[in-house]
């Protein structure tokens, strides 16, 4: 009990102390949408896959394994763009290529072949994505204060998870066309965006 109670006031502690520091606090603010974008798409790829496209499990299992795998080049394929550029420009670009990806899905996915060829386009920019965020963000907290501030990272990334899922189960239940819900989830790549390009980093 007394270790819950220390863990929700160091929690309170971290969050006032996050919103001095305007710049982390707003990338985070930004990121919490575009990754909940992220999430949604990588939770809803497979029903996508099997209830739109009647594609069979084994299918659908071995396009995840890939992008597990191609995910990894994908993040040293964007660190090398950030080196030119920097972190913030490759991190539009990727949410670009998010919302790319997300009309393709909605056009022209049809085969299962359509289906790999998109797993691999998302998970070249999955990986580029969340590591570049993680390095975007290191970049505007306190050196001393990491461990407090990626921690408050990750419990504010699982404490907005549900918006995409309910973005994407409204459109569904709406339309009744997983093309539409699919397609619904580019408005949290774009406002991430937007509110992304609008920092000063």
């Amino acid at each position: 009990e007394n270790a819950a109670i220390s863990s929700f006031k160091q929690l309170r502690k971290t969050l006032k102390d996050i919103r001095k520091e305007k710049k982390a606090f707003n990338f985070l603010i930004a990121y919490l949408f575009y990754n909940d974008g992220v999430q949604a798409v990588i939770t809803f790829s497979a029903l996508f896959g099997a209830k739109e496209l009647g594609l069979e499990q084994s299918t659908l299992i071995s396009a995840i394994l890939m992008v597990q795998f191609v995910a990894f080049f994908g993040s040293i394929i964007f660190n090398k763009v950030a080196e030119k550029y920097s972190a913030k420009s490759s991190i539009l670009f990727s949410l670009i290529i998010w919302v790319l990806c997300l009309v393709y899905a909605y056009q022209f996915l049809y085969t299962a072949m359509d289906f790999y060829i998109l797993a691999f386009v998302i998970a070249l920019v999955l990986g580029g994505t969340q590591a570049l965020s993680r390095s975007q963000f290191s970049k505007l907290i306190p050196k001393e204060k990491e461990t407090e501030y990626f921690s408050f990272y990750e419990i504010s990334e699982r404490g907005t998870s549900w918006i995409g899922y309910f973005l994407f189960s409204f459109a569904l239940d709406m339309t009744d066309s997983y093309r539409v819900a699919i397609l619904s989830l580019v408005a949290l790549f774009v406002l991430g965006g937007i509110l992304l390009k609008k920092l000063k980093l």
